[in-house]
């Protein structure tokens, strides 16, 4: 009996075999067989194996007249082997002189039946050594542990060892029981996979050794594992994979960490499968073969892989500098994967992973290609920005980074102020002149114009209403906002043409400081700056021209002037201008010693450029230079931040299914909306995680930092914000209700913002959540468009003698069953069927009819009925607001009344509906329950304001927004000094402005 049983597989190797053949044979090691089974070979292997089997007793050939395959071959070759140990040798690779004696040595010290040692990768012609030494690293891993589970692991889930059966030796009772348990067919590749799956799983002595070089891998001799297929060869290796892949499962029986394995093999096979799909055949091919794919894996499946493929081309696009081409590959294959995926309606975390990186490259390509279009215009209008903001659809207005020589990112979608001549380093000083200079010394366009990101021109001739400060406030960057200050390109175009210089309209400082103001007071009123500085850089414009003198008084004893920074030049205006005040600021420089200053101290350059514009200005208008001066109102938006599209929360630690809970809510409302959520938070089952979406337009970053921190610590919980001012601010949206807010249409966006959930719950904020709403979410709902629990006010109303409801239920809703509506308040949406049903704009439309009395939920009511699953009463209690339940809900049907009467002693959902609130009404019906959950929130004491009449009488919100000014600019912080917030100065001030801005 030989010690080793070496076994070989061979089909139309005849130009490799003998190479393979001597590798065995002229080993120092004798004690061994060579099995060699000729899988029906049709060129000269049987000649040359007889050959070599005549003058070598220990070659033991197994002719075979048909090919089945290198696993038949295998199992053929086992069945015949005599030798204590088989070894596996592939027919086009080599035994390394000296190892079948190495291994003997180990396998005497070791007593393995598992033994796995080194390998060598030899590149072909068509390899880099890169690759092959990446294969190499793997080949020769180590898995961390000697286990059967710590190898399959390493093999099968992290995929940080390989899985061929070359490369191992095992024990003869090993692998004939091994192989006697295989399945024996339809494997014509992904066979190592399966057959090393079964031997790992039935070894008991797996040892690793190496360090003994013994296997000479020949990588892509002969190229097959490289070449092109075609849709015959790619369409039997899929069925193969999915064949061992399927055998792997069942021998995995019961076995949770086999079945495990199993699995995460299936998924590594036919990423295999898949990656020979996009990158080995052609085009045509590619385009038949993928029903066939579908067919094998599934639509799911089939649509992550295209994803992967698009984000990895999308991204190789970004990196090679490449432009958004919407015929190009990654587009073609992002769009046919979302189709693919039913509008992203899965939850498979790995197509949602690849979808969210796919999504983000090809907007950055957009962006790009936006940005090399803006070259080529003659008026170009440059909007500095230190952060990711939105930007209107426009080639006139672009987007420039600044301080770039100081950040380690860059914005694909801007230009960049440290290209070219620059002097992006002194940023921190400069702050948004960098982007002057660079547009100075790098640009040629005929009109240069200067915004920032939160403050841009209004283009519309029609006067909007300002602050105190001269600015008008507003929100986002978005469709609407472009459409009402007309920030389209055409209407910039016609304006700028028509001046050679536009600017802001002066602003006079003492409707804010009071009478007897000046630009040199309010100066030195700011605590951050010194006054000296402006009287230096004064001294240093007459030094170098004293006919400044006249102008530089003018502006300092006045009490007008132009801020922001924000102007629009002709070329050789602007040349001139740059040409003056950048050596002024340099001059200044040289004299000042800032190296005390405070962050905004530093920021003097700036300050000082925006009085340097007046001067300039000032200076060129009283010699007569005949320039058309317009003047543009400042828009500034309070809320300019990027905001991406939502994506489902992924968290690869976490397998928990999550729960998607949408909220709608003001900036006024969060302290309820925060009650509502943590209530619901509190009573939930921690078997899921849950993505809590709050819908606004208004709520400020920090009451968003503070309550999405706060939540986010309860396990599972994560809180986002999503505004759709964007989208609400596209329609004419009114209440006939003084109690409902726009708000309430938000859940009309729900389908639209969510497109990779099929089933949301929606929840109005003055809800206390005692039951636990994962059990909400496991109602089924089967093609009904959602599910709600029914009006019981609604249908004491129908039952009323007057009959007015009736008819409005049936003449303005057509409802053919009045007592079958619904309240929305608490809703679980099937928002896959209802972006079927309707898309959401026309949602919004049917809720734009005005004859409706409950807008949103007549809306719902009108066009679901009959594809409703009606919930028990116990999932939305309503209180007894203005004793409502005798005197309204008591007409309701018997059974309905009653049925809501019980579910009030074993409540789900509180739901405080109608005007009568916890936070405004001491004796509210449900309040004791309400300020249990209220007062475990960060806002308690904000409720408890409104509650005791603390809050003050000019504002429904303790809680301040975010500024209407930003802190960057001079205006507003040197007021806020003079006039501070509350004063009884500044209101004064602000009701004179008022005044003012009315007669106006």
């Amino acid at each position: 009996m030989p010690r080793f049983s070496v076994c070989v597989s061979s089909y139309n190797d005849a130009e490799y075999l003998p190479l393979c053949i001597k590798s065995v044979t002229e080993q120092l090691f004798s004690d061994f067989e060579l099995i060699i089974v000729n899988d029906g070979s049709e060129d000269d292997s049987g000649t040359v194996l007889q050959a070599f089997a005549n003058v070598d007793s220990r070659i033991v050939p197994i002719n075979k007249e048909v090919n089945q395959g290198v696993h038949r071959g295998r199992m053929d070759a086992v069945a015949a082997a005599t030798g204590d140990y088989i070894l596996f040798l592939d027919s086009d690779d080599c035994l390394a002189p000296g190892t079948l004696e190495a291994l003997d040595s180990v396998l005497t010290r070791t007593n393995a039946d598992y033994l796995h040692f080194g390998m060598r990768v030899i590149p072909g012609a068509s390899i880099d050594v890169q690759t092959a030494n990446s294969l190499a690293r793997q080949a020769n891993a180590n898995p961390g542990g000697l286990s059967a589970l710590d190898v399959m692991r390493a093999s099968y889930l992290t995929f940080d060892c390989d899985w061929r059966v070359t490369q191992r030796v095992f024990s003869a009772s090993l692998a004939k029981r091994a192989f006697s348990l295989m399945e024996g067919d339809g494997f014509g590749v992904g066979e190592d996979a399966y057959e090393n799956f079964v031997l790992c799983a039935l070894a008991s002595r797996i040892r690793y050794a190496n360090t003994i070089i013994g296997y000479e891998y020949y990588l892509s001799r002969g190229g097959t594992g490289f070449k092109d297929l075609d849709a015959s060869s790619w369409r039997a290796n899929m069925k193969a994979y999915m064949a061992c892949s399927d055998a792997a499962m069942r021998f995995a029986g019961d076995d949770r960490n086999l079945l495990e394995y199993a699995a995460s093999l299936r998924k590594k096979l036919i990423e295999s499968g898949m990656n020979d799909w996009n990158e080995r055949l052609c085009v045509d091919e590619r385009a038949r073969m993928l029903s066939h794919a579908i067919d094998l894996c599934g639509n799911e499946i089939v649509a992550t892989h295209l994803m992967r493929f698009a984000r990895d081309e999308a991204y190789a696009a970004l990196m090679h500098d490449e432009m958004f081409d919407d015929e190009s590959s990654y587009y073609a294959l992002y769009e046919q994967a979302k189709g693919l995926a039913g509008n992203l309606g899965v939850n498979s975390k790995d197509f949602l992973c690849y979808y969210v990186k796919a999504k983000s490259h090809i907007e950055d390509l957009r962006r790009r290609a936006t940005v090399a279009s803006y070259s080529g215009s003659d008026i170009r209008i440059f909007v500095s920005t230190h952060k990711n903001v939105n930007a209107f659809d426009s080639v006139i207005l672009q987007p420039v980074q600044v301080g770039c020589a100081l950040r380690n990112d860059r914005f694909s979608w801007a230009l960049h102020d440290d290209e070219g001549s620059n002097i992006s380093q002194l940023n921190a000083m400069y702050c948004e002149l960098t982007t002057q200079y660079w547009a100075w010394k790098n640009t040629v366009s005929t009109y240069v114009g200067f915004c920032h990101y939160r403050r841009y021109f209004d283009f519309n001739p029609e006067w909007h209403k300002e602050n105190e400060f001269g600015e008008i406030i507003d929100g986002s960057i978005d469709e609407a906002s472009q459409v009402k200050y007309l920030l389209d390109d055409m209407t910039i175009a016609d304006t700028v043409r028509s001046f050679d210089v536009i600017a802001t309209p002066s602003i006079d400082v003492c409707k804010f400081m009071g009478p007897g103001a000046t630009i040199r007071s309010h100066y030195a009123a700011a605590p951050h700056l010194h006054v000296e500085d402006l009287d230096r850089v004064m001294d240093i414009v007459i030094e170098r021209d004293a006919s400044y003198k006249e102008d530089v008084k003018t502006l300092l004893c006045g009490h007008k002037a132009r801020f922001c920074n924000m102007f629009i030049m002709r070329r050789d205006i602007f040349d001139e201008y740059c040409s003056w005040m950048f050596p002024i600021l340099e001059e200044f420089c040289r004299r000042t010693d800032m190296s005390r200053y405070s962050k905004e101290g530093l920021r003097t350059p700036g300050h000082l450029s925006e009085r340097l514009l007046n001067i300039f200005l000032l200076h060129n208008e009283r010699l007569g230079r005949s320039w058309r001066i317009g003047e543009l109102q400042c828009v500034h938006f309070e809320h300019p931040e990027y905001q991406p599209d939502l994506e489902i929360p992924i968290k690869l630690d976490d397998a928990r299914p999550v729960i998607p809970i949408v909220f709608a809510a003001d900036n006024n409302y969060v302290p309820m909306l925060a009650t509502t959520v943590y209530s619901a938070m509190a009573n939930a089952s921690r078997a899921y995680r849950y993505d809590v979406v709050v819908l606004h337009r208004d709520i400020s970053w920090e009451n968003r930092d503070l309550m999405s921190g706060w939540l986010g610590k309860l396990d599972g919980v994560s809180v986002r914000f999503h505004n759709v001012g964007n989208i609400i601010g596209k329609y004419k949206l009114t209440t006939s209700n003084a109690h409902i807010s726009v708000e309430t249409y938000y859940r009309f966006l729900v389908q639209e913002l969510l497109p990779f959930y099929d089933k949301v719950i929606y929840l109005d904020s003055d809800l206390i959540v005692k039951g636990d709403i994962s059990e909400l979410f496991s109602v089924e709902l089967g093609d009904n468009l959602l599910a709600a629990v029914p009006d019981i006010d609604f249908a004491g109303n129908v039952n009323m003698k007057d009959g007015k409801r009736v008819r409005y239920a049936r003449e303005v809703l057509h409802l053919e069953d009045p007592f079958a509506y619904f309240q929305a308040g608490v809703l679980l949406l099937n928002t896959r069927a209802m972006r079927d049903a309707h898309p959401m704009t026309q949602w919004l439309e049917y809720a734009s009819d005005d004859k409706l009395i409950y807008n949103d939920q007549d809306v719902l009511n009108a066009h679901c009925e009959g594809r409703v699953v009606f919930l028990d009463f116990e999932w939305n209690v309503m209180i007894d607001c203005a004793e409502r339940i005798g005197a309204v809900f008591s007409f309701a049907p018997g059974e309905m009344y009653d049925a809501f009467l019980r579910s009030r002693s074993q409540e789900k959902i509180v739901h405080y509906a109608g005007f009568e609130k916890p936070w405004n009404t001491p004796d509210c019906d449900r309040a004791e329950l309400y300020w249990s959950y209220a007062r475990r929130t960060p806002f308690y004491e904000s409720l408890l304001a409104r509650f005791v009449g603390m809050a003050k009488s000019d504002t429904s919100d303790p809680i301040q927004h975010e500024r209407a000014i930003s802190q960057e600019n001079a205006v507003r912080w040197i007021a806020d000094s003079i006039l501070p917030l509350g004063s009884n100065r500044r209101e004064a001030v602000k009701a004179f402005v008022r005044g003012i801005r009315g007669r106006k």
